[in-house]
């Protein structure tokens, strides 16, 4: 559910947020392909593989604004996903820098008894290799069944570092989901993903009841538009 961090663990690959340090305003594309969308921990396609792919805008004052896709089929007649998000990040200074904004989930062709569209607002710091963020529900297309604002949080900490001097990438990411709207008390998931050249591989899992540990790979570029 995203591009964000999209905590590729695919779309970790999303919230990992976009961060802006351009001098101009530019607009970006991405596509991606993975063999299991994983989206905190859980999977968005059954298994089956994703395609997926976005357009994004950022100026130098930090704006952002995009929009994502991809197949997902987690609830009756769903085929695809549809994001769309805007915020601003920036640096505080050479080693802390800054992400908020706001995300909406849109699942246009799901069964309307699915109640699937929702949104959050979320923020993260990084600091060196470490970043901490949150993402708070802000608005449900199930809020009749009583899923409100602030209905759930998701608080995530990763950190990411090189090895080598070829490029390759280590990322550890550990999510902790609680609240009404989650229909659980809590969720906690985790992670550890390899990335070099686009290629990413990945392991994920979390801890609900009947969950098995699941592996990835996923492929992703970036280019100016």
């Amino acid at each position: 559910m995203l591009k964000l961090q999209k905590t590729i663990l695919f779309s970790a690959l999303a919230f990992t947020g976009i961060t802006s340090t351009t001098t101009f305003a530019e607009v970006t594309a991405n596509a991606a392909a993975t063999s299991n969308y994983l989206w905190r921990g859980q999977e968005q396609t059954g298994g089956d593989a994703a395609i997926s792919g976005g357009i994004d805008y950022a100026n130098e004052s930090g704006f952002y604004a995009g929009t994502w896709a991809s197949n997902a089929s987690w609830a009756d007649e769903m085929t695809y996903e549809l994001d769309l998000y805007a915020g601003f990040s920036g640096a505080i200074n050479e080693s802390v820098s800054y992400d908020i904004g706001y995300i909406y989930y849109a699942y246009p062709d799901a069964a309307s008894e699915a109640d699937a569209d929702f949104s959050e607002i979320y923020g993260s710091i990084s600091v060196e290799g470490f970043t901490f963020g949150a993402s708070i529900l802000a608005t449900s297309a199930a809020s009749g069944d009583g899923s409100d604002f602030g209905d759930s949080l998701y608080l995530t900490a990763d950190y990411g570092f090189t090895i080598g001097s070829n490029g390759t990438e280590i990322a550890l990411h550990l999510g902790h989901y609680s609240g009404d709207f989650i229909g659980d008390d809590n969720i906690i998931d985790y992670g550890v993903s390899i990335s070099k050249d686009s290629f990413t591989f990945g392991l994920s899992d979390n801890d609900i009841d009947g969950s098995d540990l699941k592996a990835y790979v996923a492929y992703s570029v970036d280019f100016s538009l």
